[in-house]
């Protein structure tokens, strides 16, 4: 009797099931996953609200990432016509780097003393040097940035130019803002588009 239970019960699972998959149950199910591994940009901006109001960025940026990575609220953006990123990260209690040492005459060793900080294992970056300082909008203000070039380790990219900078929020809290690509391919103009419609 009991082993009859079992049989009709299987039965019933498998009818439950499959009458699921015929009324588009499957589509479901995909729908779902394909939300939660890659949402939409509008669950992205609301994801990065944490960091900033990213909701002013052009179509020509795609944030692809909004979400804690190595300790950090971040958001990760693309310009998809050249695969330039940036990178907005909110430090929170453990800053990375402040205003006064993009200003300081010895920003190599704070970049490099920030590095240390945020190490990430599959990443390593070489001989790092300061090109340029200068001034971008950011958060509403003019914010302090140093231009960049190093070698990456462990990517297929060699060597990468871009910019880092600090911004701080109308609450006093620091953003750090990092824009990166190879070398050759790194634009300025990019940069200052996508980092001014932050707010």
């Amino acid at each position: 009797m009991g082993c009859l239970k079992n049989v009709i019960r299987a039965i019933f699972i498998t009818l439950a099931i499959v009458g699921f998959l015929a009324l588009g149950g499957k589509d479901l199910i995909a729908g779902l996953i394909n939300n939660f591994f890659n949402p939409s940009q509008e669950v992205m901006l609301e994801r990065a609200k944490k960091v900033g109001d990213f909701s002013r960025i052009d179509e020509e940026f795609e944030i692809e990432k909004a979400a804690g990575i190595m300790g950090y609220n971040a958001v990760i953006a693309e310009h998809k016509a050249s695969g330039q990123k940036m990178f907005v990260v909110d430090s929170k209690d453990k800053t990375i780097l402040t205003k006064e040492d993009i200003k300081s005459d010895n920003v190599e060793e704070k970049l490099q003393e920030a590095l240390k900080k945020v190490k990430y294992q599959a990443l390593s970056v070489e001989d790092l040097k300061v090109t340029k300082h200068g001034y971008m909008s950011s958060y509403g203000q003019e914010v302090p940035y140093v231009r960049f070039e190093a070698r990456v380790k462990k990517l297929p990219v060699g060597d990468i130019g871009g910019i880092v900078s600090v911004a701080e929020t109308s609450d006093g809290d620091l953003r750090l803002l990092v824009s990166a690509s190879e070398k050759s391919k790194y634009s300025q103009l990019i940069s200052d588009e996508f980092f001014r419609k932050i707010k």
